[in-house]
């Protein structure tokens, strides 16, 4: 490890599919408990950025249009929680997404005698999921964000906010393809569910009601992790 030394703080994981608010949910909580969110994707630009043993790694494969390799990924995440800011605890955003990333993720921690505090799982219906992602649009102006069915503007085609007029939709987020990213996501993340149950250190949050609800649910689990 280089002299480096893992946080012993604690490590929880959010687990759910993808706009289950997995990321607004860890932004609260890194707001309420002094936790940092790691989420893989940034956590791999910033080590490519600063030019990292294993962010050059990663940059090579990627060039190469490569996937990148748990391995690599591990590396990145070592470096990152040794640095003083994730002395209150983490929070993972999209790692591990299969089984054998969790084991990794175990070896890794046990170098420091840490393990996961938490688990939690924000248990979505997939119609549900399907009729929230695919209806969402944004103003293309001032990036306020919007919806078919849950939230439009008093004027259609009107931005309450800004007045422009311009709307846009990610062009994954179609009914067709939020059906296929659920459907990828119960093969292969969700497996983790049973995984960390076995450990005992699993918990399962509602993820349909308001998101005050929801962080409250988290909070409640959190602040026994952390305690």
């Amino acid at each position: 490890m280089d002299g480096q030394t893992l946080t012993k703080a604690p490590v929880l994981i959010l687990l759910g599919p993808p706009g289950a608010g997995k990321g607004t949910q860890a932004r609260i909580l890194e707001q309420s408990f002094g936790l940092v969110q790691l989420s893989t994707g940034d956590l791999l630009r910033a080590a490519v950025a600063r030019g990292t043993p294993a962010g050059q790694q990663a940059r090579a494969v990627m060039e190469a249009g490569g996937l990148v390799s748990d391995d690599i990924v591990i590396a990145i995440l070592r470096d990152r929680m040794t640095e003083p800011d994730c002395a209150q605890g983490v929070i993972l955003d999209g790692f591990p997404r299969t089984t054998v990333q969790a084991e990794a993720l175990d070896a890794l921690l046990a170098e420091s005698g840490q393990q996961i505090d938490a688990a939690i799982s924000l248990e979505v219906d997939d119609a549900a999921m399907v009729a929230r992602i695919s209806g969402r649009y944004t103003c293309g102006t001032c990036g306020e964000g919007w919806h078919d069915q849950f939230k439009q503007p008093k004027q259609p085609g009107l931005c309450d906010i800004c007045g422009g007029t311009e709307m846009k939709r990610r062009a994954d987020d179609t009914a067709e393809t939020v059906a296929s990213r659920l459907a990828a996501y119960h093969a292969q993340t969700a497996p983790l569910i049973g995984y960390y149950d076995r450990k005992g250190t699993l918990s399962r949050v509602d993820a349909m009601g308001a998101i005050e609800d929801i962080a409250a649910g988290l909070g409640a689990i959190v602040a026994r992790a952390v305690a």
